[in-house]
């Protein structure tokens, strides 16, 4: 039996929306490298803005691609009252747009492969909310309200004959603590 081991990471801290990584994202992405320099992956796939971009810079062969760049993955008509933040500065086409990329995203990398494959998404909060829910069955307007941390892991496994299995999510052992919980509001921390 063969397995799709995907690994979804979120960017590290950055500046802002539009820019690279801060000093502590820059660490942070270092320490994930750290982390996965053993796994033997077949693809790093990034999105393309630069804080993804900067957090990639450890795999010489990662691959930029809008399928996982940053965008609202699926939006209802009537967004619940605490959600409402979610879409807020998101362009109408991205509203519309965000759909299809998620779609594409999952059938790209939300199937089993013919053989053990270990493969990498450097990403955004959003998506990995969005395959975390796809992978659990869960009805579209879950993805809201589930978040990561910057450099965070989750990975999930997914096999021809069982449901995919989440096997780590917002993972972030190899981060000091000081590194960890940013890219989450304060009220949402754990201690």
């Amino acid at each position: 039996m063969s397995h799709r081991f995907l690994y979804l990471a979120r960017h590290g801290d950055a500046v802002s929306e539009d820019a690279g990584l801060s000093d502590l994202g820059r660490r942070q992405a270092e320490l994930l490298g750290a982390r996965l320099a053993d796994v033997p992956f077949a693809s790093v796939t990034h999105s393309p803005l630069p804080r993804a971009v900067e957090t990639a810079a450890a795999w010489p062969q990662a691959q930029p691609s809008e399928v996982v760049g940053d965008y609202p993955p699926w939006v209802p008509a009537d967004v619940p009252a605490p959600y409402a933040m979610l879409t807020e500065g998101w362009s109408d086409a991205e509203l519309r747009d965000g759909p299809k990329l998620a779609e594409q995203a999952l059938a790209r990398f939300a199937v089993p492969a013919e053989q053990e494959t270990y493969e990498l998404v450097i990403t955004h909060s959003f998506l990995i909310a969005w395959f975390v829910r796809d992978a659990l069955g869960a009805p579209p307007e879950r993805w809201m309200g589930l978040n990561t941390g910057n450099a965070a892991l989750t990975v999930i496994r997914y096999s021809g004959d069982r449901p995919p299995a989440l096997m780590l999510h917002n993972d972030m052992a190899h981060l000091p603590p000081e590194l960890r919980w940013t890219g989450f509001p304060p009220h949402l921390r754990v201690r």
